[in-house]
């Protein structure tokens, strides 16, 4: 098991730590806490996701928050002249985790002019008159936007699972301390629960999880990927899906549970080695590497206990 360092798409994590400063651990810590690395679904039938069946980022930010002991006020609104208003005030106090966003809306980022039905998050720090300043963790410090453009992006009509338009997190106060180590061990019964399945949260229709819906998701691959899910995989699901499972195998290991980082390492390396595959139009292989892949949640649970 080979820890890794680099680039990717942890757009909540690396938010949230930048919420909490120096008392926040790593975004890769933070990124187990959420949950995210335990699971596959497979949305609406159709769209791959490497987190677990009826889980998102925002439960998994509220999940990480709470189990590192700290508390802050979640709030959305009805209207951008509200949101606005209310984003104004919060940021005398201190940095605001806003999200979900559509990524395609803010445009800042070259080539974003719509919406691509894709979430993001950012910590924003200030509000200068008709321009919002903030910290975009996609590479992009002290951005700014003019309010219209961000009001746009913020109100995430295009994110399914948003709750409330315009939502963002301030106010944050530690209430506890707690060690990452703590936190992590906190963490594995909520862990374990979400690689068994969980049917107490919404889903989409036809949204399928765990095993049976990595298998759904190969035989998909095997008919030939389109162009829309090959983008998707190549650009954003496979990397984010892998360097979970690399964190985890990483947080397990340093949990003294072996067995459990194996699993979940075995689990990286397959999700890594699509990469290649789906950008060389190899479906054949990649449904035969999701065959290898489905079993092993299981066996993930399994070795949690």
């Amino acid at each position: 098991m080979h820890p890794y360092l680099g680039s990717g798409p942890y757009c909540y994590a690396n938010s949230l730590a930048m919420q909490l400063g120096a008392a926040a651990p790593s975004p890769s810590t933070i990124e187990v806490l959420t949950g995210s690395p335990f699971g596959f679904q497979l949305l609406g039938g159709g769209l791959p996701l490497f987190d677990p069946y009826g889980w998102d980022p925002d439960q998994g930010l509220d999940n990480a928050i709470e189990l590192l002991g700290w508390t802050c006020h979640r709030e959305g609104a009805d209207d951008g002249d509200t949101a606005l208003a209310r984003l104004r005030e919060a940021v005398q106090d201190g940095p605001v985790l806003v999200g979900p966003v559509e990524i395609g809306w803010l445009r800042h980022q070259p080539g974003m002019t719509g919406p691509i039905e894709s979430d993001h998050f950012v910590s924003v720090l200030a509000v200068h008159g008709d321009l919002v300043e903030f910290h975009d963790p996609q590479g992009h410090p002290y951005a700014t936007l003019p309010v219209g453009d961000f009001l746009t992006a913020w109100r995430a009509d295009t994110i399914g699972y948003r709750t409330r338009a315009y939502t963002m997190r301030s106010g944050f106060r530690q209430v506890r301390e707690v060690s990452a180590e703590t936190a992590l061990r906190a963490s594995l019964p909520a862990a374990a629960a979400w690689l068994r399945g969980r049917d107490d949260l919404p889903v989409p229709p036809g949204t399928v999880g765990g095993a049976a819906g990595v298998e759904g998701f190969a035989d998909l691959a095997e008919a030939g990927l389109p162009p829309h899910l090959r983008a998707h995989l190549m650009y954003f699901a496979v990397r984010v899906g892998a360097r979970r499972l690399v964190d985890a195998a990483t947080a397990l290991a340093g949990l003294g549970l072996p067995a459990a980082a194996a699993v979940a390492t075995r689990q990286a390396r397959l999700v890594g080695s699509l990469q290649y595959d789906v950008v060389a139009e190899r479906d054949k292989a990649v449904a035969q590497t999701l065959r290898e892949l489905a079993p092993t949640y299981a066996e993930l649970a399994a070795a949690l206990g």
